[in-house]
């Protein structure tokens, strides 16, 4: 149940209506925080702090060949050993491949080095190391609060906020559903965001993990469990992305905007994490899982069809993120500045050039004859349930009808 109220959560939202559930939110984030360039030199001292002695490194066949592990300074650690055969969008076979890695050994704590699907696959072999059984038993509804091994997020994309978040995603090849598997299990100990590992990043990474970021913030500012908590890091996160993401994708040595981004790439991960995502992530998972388009482009192909859908169920919000970003004046009516919104975003998606799943190359027939399971695969994550408008499964296909050109 829900209450109107209205107060101020940050500044400048007094003229804004909040809807709040009048239960208290349940708040969660990393216990260890280090942020900011080099960061990733105090590993052994964080591990040391939390009296950990033998991690294992999960990290992708890319940032093995680069030496990435050498540079997290744990000589002298027992028992350092590296699974490097991640993939993108982690599977259960990935997973299980990991775990079996983790098992052969003797390790206390898992260090998730590289993109989301790095750290998700970290999280996941985490939780089962301790809880046995699949990770089909574990996903959403299904909440897993009894912690694993601990585990230490270092990420190397400014996008995906895993390093701050009580959820990952993993596919299930078997029935080609990506699940969301959710709770305090998958919440790392600790994370170590260190720009300096974004700085050779190429272009359309950068711009994919940005919007995805992007979107992360949105959507814990318009959800229906949004809270004064979660809010203001939304807040941040938005207003740093806007003003930045254009800045790194055309100049990727820019140091302080790729801080910047960095930062509220993690602030999104704390919003979203506290509140939660919506519509936008939900229909974008079975986009990934069926037709393998990165999560942060799929996010992008939907977030101003999704925004456009949902903006006459809560004006006020999405109007606050179009004043926050600085692309209307602060006094401009709701429903124009949540038009100006619409608008914006789409202005965003030509600028950074994010395809249509027709122009990426998607078969018409194959992506006709997949919305429906698409969306069946949506509404079942829960997500869609936390948008201010909520759909039922016709609504969920027109939307993937829309944008497909």
């Amino acid at each position: 149940m829900f209450v109107k109220c209205v107060g101020l959560i940050a500044p400048g939202l007094t003229h804004v209506l909040k809807y709040y559930a009048t239960m208290p939110a349940a708040l969660a984030l990393p216990r260890i925080l280090r942020i900011g360039g080099g960061a990733v030199r105090e590993t052994g001292r964080v591990l040391e702090l939390c009296g950990l002695r033998s991690p294992l490194i999960v990290t992708d066949p890319f940032l093995m060949k680069q030496g990435l592990a050498d540079r997290l300074q744990l000589a002298g650690f027992d028992g350092r050993r590296i699974f490097s055969e991640t993939v993108p969008d982690p599977t259960v076979a990935s997973v299980i491949a990991g775990l079996n890695f983790l098992k052969a050994g003797t390790h206390d704590c898992v260090i998730g080095l590289g993109g989301g699907s790095s750290i998700d696959t970290a999280k996941a072999i985490a939780a089962l190391a301790v809880h046995g059984g699949q990770m089909r038993d574990y996903k959403a509804p299904y909440q897993l609060d009894k912690m694993g091994l601990p585990t230490i997020a270092i990420p190397t994309t400014a996008g995906t906020g895993s390093e701050a978040t009580r959820f990952t995603i993993i596919t299930d090849e078997e029935t080609g559903e990506k699940m969301l598997c959710i709770g305090l299990a998958y919440l790392p100990l600790a994370a170590l965001v260190d720009f300096e590992l974004t700085l050779t990043k190429p272009m359309r990474l950068t711009a994919d993990t940005g919007i995805d970021s992007f979107t992360h913030a949105l959507e814990a500012f318009v959800s229906r469990r949004a809270n004064p908590f979660s809010d203001t890091f939304a807040l941040a996160a938005m207003k740093a992305i806007w003003n930045n993401l254009s800045v790194v994708c055309s100049h990727p040595d820019d140091r302080p905007a790729r801080e910047a981004m960095m930062l509220a790439a993690t602030q999104a991960g704390i919003a979203f994490s506290n509140s939660s995502v919506a519509l936008v992530h939900g229909m974008s998972r079975p986009i990934g899982a069926w037709f393998h388009v990165p999560h942060g482009m799929s996010n992008a192909m939907l977030l101003p069809a999704v925004t456009q859908y949902s903006v006459k169920a809560a004006p006020a919000r999405y109007a606050e993120c179009a004043r926050i970003i600085g692309i209307v004046p602060k006094d401009t009516p709701d429903y124009t500045a949540a038009e100006a919104l619409v608008r914006g975003l789409h202005e965003l998606n030509r600028t950074l050039c994010v395809p249509t799943p027709k122009s990426y190359g998607i078969d018409e027939s194959a992506w006709t004859g997949s919305i429906p399971v698409m969306a069946q695969q949506a509404l079942a994550s829960g997500s869609p349930q936390n948008n201010p408008r909520v759909p039922d499964a016709s609504e969920i296909e027109l939307l993937y009808k829309k944008i497909w050109n």
